[in-house]
């Protein structure tokens, strides 16, 4: 097996993909530690991951459109690589990747391609059905001759992230994070479910905070959250940025969440995640590492919305159906949480 000198990974966004995208990094720095990795990578992404080292970062702006792309293209100008890892199917990203020189374009099998991608790519990854995200974007080391058997993260987390996370959440009482926004809105529960979990948290003597970005979405859930709380949690929304929730996720003991970025980001940082599934199928996007602890419609949700169980779907149907995440109960996401609690011997 020759060892490339070179490989660029097209891999843009969203958070939680590119939470995905890190060990099969780490599987190509551990095989060929001389090879020169290039990942190319959204903007906001770039402050998760954009630290990692032995890693040069090229910043696709995609708020900036075309001039975005010529930006990138222009970085890369005059350079050729051994491979390029075309990760993302998108149309945008698709186009992007023209702009790449690489000997070998490798992307996803004809299955899971869309939007011209095999139009840009000369081979493929196996076709597999039924892999969790993180398992399809690792095996884009195999057509190169690599398996990933080592799933690995260690993203950089910033000491005076570390600093700020110990200012919020000081001492060791056992806390739930909840970070109750996605970015797709029929992901999302309904704010007083989330309240009425937090105070049964905080009834067990469990420290409660929540977390989200700056958006006026996640400003507006939040108060509604906050609004049914008879126990007012610690609010953090727009308080952070992508390393200090990390530092946040790491001193946590477990994060409520539907399927968004800050659930990859717990999962990374080995945290446990209560994650709420109806919309979209845990074992294909769910936390990667345990799903023990999520509550899991998705089937129930195949049944109702689509009229066939979720085995005879296709792979990675999303059921993003308004009140489709009202088949997630209060209690069986209590029980999830007692369970977890219990399981960590802090009940």
């Amino acid at each position: 097996m020759t060892t490339p000198a070179s490989i660029c990974l097209l891999r843009t966004s969203a958070i939680g993909d590119v939470t995905h995208v890190v060990p099969l990094l780490r599987t190509l720095q551990q095989a060929w530690p001389q090879t020169s990795l290039t990942w190319i990578v959204g903007k906001l992404e770039r402050r998760l991951v954009g630290d990692l080292p032995g890693v040069e970062f090229v910043t696709f702006d995609k708020a900036a459109g075309w001039a975005g792309m010529r930006a990138v293209h222009a970085a890369l100008r005059g350079r050729r690589f051994d491979a390029l890892l075309q990760m993302q199917v998108a149309l945008r990203s698709n186009l992007l990747s023209l702009g790449i020189k690489a000997e070998r374009r490798i992307g996803y099998d004809r299955a899971r391609a869309k939007d011209l991608h095999g139009l840009v790519v000369n081979e493929r990854i196996p076709a597999r059905s039924g892999e969790h995200v993180l398992d399809a974007i690792g095996s884009f080391c195999e057509p190169l001759g690599l398996k990933q058997t080592q799933v690995r993260w260690d993203i950089p987390v910033p000491d005076e992230a570390h600093a700020w996370a110990v200012e919020q959440l000081p001492g060791d009482t056992p806390t739930l994070l909840v970070s109750p926004t996605s970015s797709h809105a029929l992901r999302n529960w309904q704010p007083e479910r989330y309240a009425a979990v937090m105070d049964h948290a905080a009834s067990r003597g469990w420290r409660v905070a929540m977390v989200g970005g700056p958006s006026a979405f996640e400003r507006e859930m939040a108060d509604a959250v906050l609004a049914a709380c008879k126990a007012p949690p610690l609010d953090l929304t727009g308080k952070d940025t992508l390393k200090k929730l990390l530092a946040l996720l790491g001193r946590a003991q477990l994060l409520l969440t539907p399927d968004s970025g800050p659930m990859h980001m717990a999962n990374a940082v080995g945290t446990r995640v209560l994650g709420l599934h109806a919309a979209s199928n845990p074992d294909r996007s769910g936390p990667y590492s345990d799903r023990r602890w999520c509550v899991d419609k998705y089937d129930e949700a195949a049944r109702k919305y689509l009229g066939r169980p979720a085995s005879e779907i296709p792979w990675g149907s999303k059921i993003e159906k308004p009140g489709v995440m009202d088949l997630i109960g209060v209690n069986e996401v209590i029980e999830r949480y007692e369970a977890a609690a219990r399981d960590m011997r802090l009940l």
